[in-house]
């Protein structure tokens, strides 16, 4: 597997305004507009930073699970994303090592990328995202 970079950090946030107001705002982020994915029950907003960037993420519904993070541990950091070079090579290589998935194969997310979670089980409580962009 060849991690690229980070990618994103993925932060759970009550409402979009209210990350916006601070990372746009505060910390003086490009704000790069919104997309929901609908079956991910979530909106999201990136604010590039570098190579990198901030992701916030606000639950379209309450059942959602950026809603149930929320509930449990409140607003913050949600997930760390890495930047594969291939992701079902990643997945198959994680798989064979004996590392828990989420997601057998990858999914659609934000911004037309690839996307497949780790389980937190299997990295010592932080959720990690691949992500393969084109």
């Amino acid at each position: 597997m060849k991690i690229l970079k980070i990618d994103h950090l993925g932060i759970a946030v009550n409402s979009l305004a209210e990350g916006q107001s601070f990372w746009n705002d505060i910390m003086g982020l490009d704000f790069q507009g919104t997309e929901t994915v609908e079956e991910q029950k979530v909106t999201t907003a990136f604010l590039p930073i570098g190579e990198s960037e901030v992701e916030l993420l606000e639950s379209t519904s309450p059942d959602g699970p950026i809603a149930k993070y929320i509930e449990k541990k409140g607003a913050g950091i949600q997930h760390v994303a890495f930047r594969v070079e291939n992701i079902e090579e990643a997945l198959a290589e994680l798989k064979e090592k004996g590392v828990k998935l989420i997601d057998q194969k990858p999914r659609k997310g934000a911004g037309g990328a690839k996307i497949a979670f780790l389980h937190p089980k299997a990295t010592k409580g932080v959720l990690v995202e691949l992500c393969q962009r084109d």
